[in-house]
């Protein structure tokens, strides 16, 4: 039977006698700043339906095969290129972290690292990696293979992983002191790297698999030491993850220590709802992603339980791209921003589980701050706002200026199961104040070339992490730039001071004028938060979040007949 242990709050790393005051500081920093993203006491812990009903086993069970239905298809298997949550529920099994964000208090604590030192000046943080730690291939996990992953992220595989290279915005190099010893040098402060090292997009592969060519890690082509390893991946289909033997270095938020209790894994993808719900009330599946409104009562009536968790990080928007007519004219944007109504979006299509948006941040991430006044449903404002800036209603309704008609077309990819509706319903508001939002479904691989073309009017989607710097992400101009926008002389420079800013209190307020400012030049759109709504069967225990909303299987297992 493999070890169980009762849950513990995740320890702030035990830094060596070396580390100075500025250490601490910086590790207190992540910490305070996780502390309050942390999900409240509604949010689904993710523990199962045994957590609701009271009968608990007291013996996990290990052993049979968890049958996963995924909303959409996987972008492919690399922990350091993919970037959807479907994606992410399958590569996560396969790789771990140099740290860990646990889920209930958002500290930081140790996982593949044991320790960590900071410098003065955030530019240097020494990891002191724990002894034993071997990959699934056999090979011992050591600095040299730290310093592979970042070097293979900061060049030439930066391109397909967007986030990854973002958070190693400034990277200089991995100085490798022994085996158990990396040093990660940055050219500027990074404030954010410390919690960038416990997401999936960092975590530690193979040096072999550094080397190998992008397009074949997506397909399967990568070494981790996680507690799954790859069985088969099936573009478009799905993949199959079996046990790894002998896995023993699991986090403190962990519930158990050594090899997980399954098995293995089977991911199908099933992109519609109700076949989905009706798959696992009909014991076709454990488990499945997605879960909308309609189908609670028929997980629930099979014995099954939902279990929900909200994301931190950019809640869906609409972003526009500026620099094409009609967005262009930010009184457009303005207008956009007031004739959504973001209440009726959850209450029609969503479920008590989502939220309205209220910030370019979802509620959920550190260093939110309410924006509420600037997205208060107006829709008479809105016509205002149209009507001062030359769009006057046509016959049809819809507003035009100069001859040409309102329209404005939303790309988007069906990565979240209640996305067309959302889009749909939000259409629907729109035209009543005189716009013609008109939606062009891509698929992902579509919707990527789009983005790298700028072939978009509005770009929707969402980005999870438990960090404010996911804003420097995506709306720096230096980085992502969905809006395609200049450098300026306002979001720009917020966004670059808090990634240098130490103090938790001082970095909290510059993120927070930068919200304000995204919005007020109405360079995001938003509309929602995500939350993950997962169905689980009543004998499926132990399927739990992580501190981005990902799920985390290692605890998983099925009460055996």
């Amino acid at each position: 039977m493999v070890p169980t242990r009762p849950r513990r709050t995740n320890a702030t790393a035990v830094n060596t006698p070396a580390v100075n005051a500025t250490a601490v500081i910086t590790t207190a920093l992540v910490a305070a700043l996780t502390l309050a993203g942390c999900a409240g006491p509604d949010a689904a812990s993710g523990a199962g339906p045994d957590a609701a009903s009271g009968g608990v086993p007291t013996d996990p069970t290990p052993g049979g095969t968890l049958r996963f239905a995924l909303g959409a298809a996987p972008q492919g298997v690399d922990p350091q290129q993919v970037g959807t949550n479907v994606s992410i529920y399958v590569a996560r099994q396969l790789a771990d972290s140099l740290t860990d964000q646990d889920p209930e208090t958002g500290e930081i604590g140790p996982w593949l690292a044991e320790s960590w030192d900071v410098s003065d000046d955030l530019t240097r943080f020494t990891f002191h990696l724990r002894d034993g730690v071997t990959f699934s291939d056999g090979s011992p996990l050591t600095a040299d293979d730290v310093r592979a992953s970042f070097d293979a992220v900061a060049g030439d595989l930066g391109a397909t992983a967007p986030l990854a290279a973002s958070y190693l915005a400034g990277y200089t190099k991995t100085e490798v002191s022994d085996e158990h010893t990396a040093t990660v040098v940055f050219d500027e402060a990074n404030a954010q790297f410390l919690q960038a090292t416990s997401t999936v997009s960092l975590a530690i592969l193979s040096e072999e698999t550094a080397a190998v060519d992008p397009a074949e890690r997506l397909q399967g082509d990568v070494v981790g030491s996680g507690p799954f390893v790859l069985d088969s991946y099936t573009q478009d289909q799905g993949a199959v993850v079996t046990r790894r033997e002998g896995y023993d270095w699991a986090p403190e938020s962990s519930e158990h220590d050594g090899d997980a209790y399954l098995d293995s894994i089977e991911f199908t993808v099933v992109p519609e709802s109700g076949v989905r719900a009706g798959g696992l009330a009909s014991d076709q599946f454990d488990a499945v992603g997605d879960v909308l409104p309609q189908d609670v009562p028929q997980v629930e009536g099979s014995g099954g339980e939902v279990l929900t968790r909200a994301n931190p990080g950019v809640p869906f928007v609409l972003q526009p791209n500026v620099t094409r007519p009609p967005l262009d004219d930010p009184d457009v944007r303005r207008a956009l921003l007031v004739a959504v109504d973001r209440q009726e979006l959850v209450d029609t299509v969503l479920s008590d589980a989502f939220e309205p948006a209220t910030s370019v941040l979802a509620s959920t991430t550190p260093g939110y701050a309410d924006q509420s006044d600037l997205l208060a449903s107006d829709p008479d404002e809105a016509g205002r706002i149209l009507d001062d800036a030359g769009w006057k209603q046509g016959p049809d309704g819809i507003r035009t200026k100069d001859g040409e008609p309102l329209e404005i077309e939303v790309t988007y990819t069906p990565v979240f199961t209640g996305s067309g509706a959302v889009l749909e319903l939000a259409a629907q508001q729109l035209r009543a104040v005189g716009i013609d939002l008109r939606l062009r479904q891509l698929t992902a691989a579509e919707q990527t070339t789009a983005q790298e073309s700028g072939d978009y009017d509005l770009y929707y989607y969402n980005v999870t992490r438990a960090d404010a710097d996911i804003l420097r992400t995506q709306f720096s101009t230096a980085q992502r730039n969905l809006s395609l926008r200049e450098p300026d002389d306002a979001v720009d420079p917020l966004l670059d001071e808090q990634l240098g800013e130490a103090d938790p209190a001082a970095r909290e307020a510059l993120v927070a004028d930068a919200q304000h400012e995204i919005l007020d030049q109405g360079l995001a759109i938003p509309l929602f938060e995500l939350a993950q709504s997962i169905g689980v069967r009543g004998d499926v225990h132990g399927v739990t979040f992580d501190a981005s909303s990902r799920l985390l299987f290692h605890d998983a297992w099925i009460e055996q007949e």
